[in-house]
């Protein structure tokens, strides 16, 4: 199928980790256990200005109406299959994967394995939400929250932007988790990568609602299955059924053109 038959190998903390495409935007064919070795490695190298971005479909699609957006994805340090269309694709290109990288359960898992051996500070959410989220993660798992902060709806003014960048440089965290949506959090960590002197930024969408309980997860087998679209779906159809109805729709056909070589995606 063109480039995208031919698996790519991008280069992280001097480990190769093989890649494919879909619709041009390279997917790092990774799970939870590879992804969080990967941000041990950087946050203990102590390089900055590396980010994760959790890919599924939305992102991908995202990335068709957006070159520059595509770019990001393409250039983050690892981006890794959020979502079961994206795993099934990996599988299709010879790549064993077993499941997704899901947002929530990556920031979980890797509070839950190295507990208190880095700092934290989580940035998104509604007012409340990272600092409950930051608590919630300490009392699980003891983990060290150097900060929070729950930004406007908004673009941060050059004086908002001084003080995050004070604020994240007085608590020198390991990671910076980011909870916003797609393809704000991407452009977001792309953006303050060189500014904000982190090791890690990883972007988590819904994680920070969905592990706080704001907002109500998918039962675990819609989860597995490719389904969790559908309670999303339900749950919140005034503002996802366009992404869910027309951008999957979109997505498949784009995919199915990709595969029977009538089009090629760069």
């Amino acid at each position: 199928m063109g480039n995208a038959a031919r698996p790519l190998v991008a280069t992280v903390t001097n480990i190769s980790v093989a890649s494919f495409k879909v619709l041009g935007v390279r997917v790092d064919a990774v799970q939870i256990p590879e992804a969080i070795a990967r941000i041990r490695g950087w946050i203990d190298e102590r390089r900055s200005g590396n980010y994760v971005a959790v890919t599924g479909m939305h992102g991908v699609m995202e990335a068709q109406k957006d070159p520059g957006f595509k770019t990001i994805l393409n250039q983050a340090n690892l981006a890794v299959p959020d979502g079961m269309p994206l795993v099934w694709l990996g599988r299709h290109h010879h790549f064993p994967l077993r499941r997704r990288v899901y947002g929530p359960e990556l920031l979980e898992t890797f509070c839950r394995e190295t507990r208190d051996r880095y700092s934290h500070f989580f940035f998104g959410g509604a007012p409340g939400v990272p600092e409950k989220l930051g608590d919630l993660l300490h009392q699980r798992y003891g983990i060290r929250v150097g900060g929070a902060y729950s930004p406007p709806f908004r673009p941060l003014n050059s004086q908002e932007r001084c003080q995050l960048i004070e604020l994240v440089a007085a608590a020198r965290p390991d990671v910076l988790w980011v909870g916003l949506s797609t393809p704000k959090q991407e452009s977001w960590m792309a953006e303050y990568r060189s500014v904000l002197l982190v090791p890690v930024m990883i972007g988590v969408g819904a994680a920070f609602d969905f592990l706080t309980g704001r907002t109500s997860q998918a039962p675990v087998w819609m989860r597995e299955h490719g389904l969790e679209w559908l309670f999303r779906l339900t749950t919140e159809p005034k503002r996802l059924w366009k992404r869910y109805l027309v951008g999957g729709c979109k997505f498949v056909w784009n995919v199915t053109l990709e595969l029977t070589h009538i089009r090629k995606y760069t």
